[in-house]
């Protein structure tokens, strides 16, 4: 009788299987098309993000980029304008470049066109025949989210993507935001979904594609001494930072007075931060299992009341002032804001998640305009120890002070620079037992010493590969617009808290100080 044996399948092997399917993809020939081929996003990330893959072979050996836009231009005349972006930078190849105009090419047409999403097709279909090929597409939405929804109409009608898994296969990026509110987010993904699969569809986010981001997922989960430690027996509170130093330069103007802080930066990056740095370990790692585990967490964010959001959610705006000897504009004078407008460009919340890892732990929140300095970055602050037996000294050269025991922090730190530090107390060298905060630093430039693939580039190649994981899913946005819909319906009302001003090259209001009224510390200086 011959015994059958069990034979446990090698996960590790499974998943390197798994991989090599999907860098397969790279070998299959694909056209993407990028509408607002003529926006500020397409010329400053996308045309630079798809020549750098070009540049490091990473991208298909059949490959067709197609610009679209409305305004009429030859092919020469649009290259010679993604050029003018790209030479700036100092490792420009001009040979490189001459091979990547090969591949890219301009289309004109208006959105509404039925005739333009014809002769789009007809255009794709040539290249192919040329190449005898049966590329596979990638539409790109770059352009205004008002045109989102009628843009996969008309490529749908004209036959340019299907619903469903086929071959060749069709896929979409959406830029943020999706929706202005809960209700307009669902109206949205309705209307997609009558013409695309939900895995057709890359809701795109771009911090999402940092490597310090993604880090944070395997600085918990891929290390033993610290994962024990992100919950509410050790952590004090955290910290979300989103800090920026532009006004509204590029002629955001316009768009940002309908978004607002809290629309254009809390509602996406800022809650996607807070997911890595607090959700619960995913069975693996894979898109479903991390999307669920988000979602999970965004449904435990405890709901806001008005009597919260009055207390615990300050909205704020910049006023006029000086930056390095230069005067800069307030808000609701800059190009294609209303005037006297109350649109916030500065938000800073407290927010709770019952669950059982972080139940009595706040998270707070920030981002602005106009503020200090550009950063991005988590702060994970520690409780201090019941107990303290040494004296902590703070010192400038060989004088110290006394000062309160500091508490443990882990920052990671998104941008400008990428990287994670940890803020410890060592005992200072001497006689006495004293001890001071030192700060223990991980630099991935300085550690890998290689360029760092830009978010974009990671992203892209994600979307060629059929890889979702890093792109959020409905239910992840629509659970990110229920949180905040109680405050955007009271910020429409006469009870709405009051405008805060801050003045431009500062930390922001001063007011928000006052979250900190029930824990220990206060914002981190910018």
């Amino acid at each position: 009788m011959e015994i059958e044996k069990c034979i446990c399948k090698d996960t590790n092997q499974e998943m390197t299987e798994n991989i090599g399917q999907y860098i397969s993809v790279l070998d299959i020939p694909l056209s993407m098309v990028i509408f607002g081929a003529s926006g500020d996003l397409t010329k400053r990330k996308l045309i630079p993000a798809l020549f750098n893959l070009f540049k490091g072979a990473l991208l298909p050996k059949q490959l067709q980029i197609v610009g679209f836009a409305r305004r009429t231009k030859s092919n020469e005349s649009f290259q010679e304008e993604m050029r003018e972006m790209i030479s700036e930078e100092s490792n420009f190849d001009s040979s490189l470049w001459n091979d990547y105009t090969k591949i890219l090419s301009y289309y004109s047409g208006n959105f509404d066109d039925d005739n333009a999403y014809k002769g789009l097709k007809t255009f794709l279909e040539e290249k192919d025949r040329k190449s005898n090929l049966n590329s596979n597409r990638i539409f790109y939405l770059a352009c205004d989210p008002r045109y989102f929804a009628l843009i996969v109409r008309k490529l749908s009608q004209s036959g340019l993507i299907k619903k469903g898994i086929t071959y060749p296969w069709s896929r979409v990026i959406i830029e943020k935001p999706f929706g202005h509110n809960i209700k307009s987010a669902r109206e949205l993904n309705k209307e997609l979904a009558l013409y695309l699969d939900e895995n057709q569809i890359y809701r795109i986010d771009h911090y999402l594609g940092k490597e310090t981001v993604q880090n944070i997922l395997s600085f918990r989960f891929g290390n033993a001494i610290f994962e024990p430690l992100f919950n509410s027996k050790y952590v004090d509170h955290v910290q979300i930072t989103v800090a920026e130093t532009l006004g509204m330069e590029g002629h955001r103007g316009a768009y940002y007075d309908k978004s607002g802080a809290l629309r254009d930066i809390i509602q996406n990056h800022a809650f996607q931060l807070l997911t890595l740095v607090a959700l619960e370990p995913p069975a693996f790692f894979e898109a479903r299992a991390l999307h669920d585990e988000k979602v999970k967490l965004f449904q435990s964010v405890r709901p806001f009341t008005e009597c919260c959001i009055k207390k615990k959610v300050l909205r704020g705006q910049y006023t006029s002032g000086n930056i390095n000897g230069e005067i800069v504009k307030a808000y609701h004078e800059e190009t294609g804001v209303v005037p006297g407008s109350l649109t916030e460009t500065y938000v800073a919340m407290e927010l709770h998640i019952d669950n059982w890892r972080w139940a009595g732990v706040p998270f707070y929140i920030r981002t602005g305009k106009r503020l200090k300095r550009r950063l991005t970055e988590i702060a994970v602050q520690f409780k201090t120890p019941p107990l303290s037996f040494f004296r902590t000294v703070e010192c400038e050269g060989d004088i110290c002070h006394l000062i309160r025991a500091k508490p443990n922090v882990i920052v990671f730190q998104v941008q400008p620079e990428e990287g994670i530090s940890i803020i410890f107390s060592a005992k200072r060298p001497g006689p006495s037992f004293l001890i001071q905060p030192v700060e223990m630093d991980f630099g991935y430039k300085k550690t890998f010493q290689r360029r760092l693939a830009e978010a974009y580039e990671r992203l892209l190649v994600d979307v060629i590969r059929g890889d979702g994981t890093l792109f959020p899913r409905f239910d992840e946005i629509e659970a990110t617009w229920e949180i905040l819909e109680p405050v955007l319906q009271l910020w429409e009302t006469e009870q709405k808290p009051e405008l805060l001003k801050y003045s431009p090259a500062t930390d922001g209001p001063e007011e928000s100080e006052k979250l900190f009224d029930c824990c220990e510390g206060n914002w981190r200086r910018l």
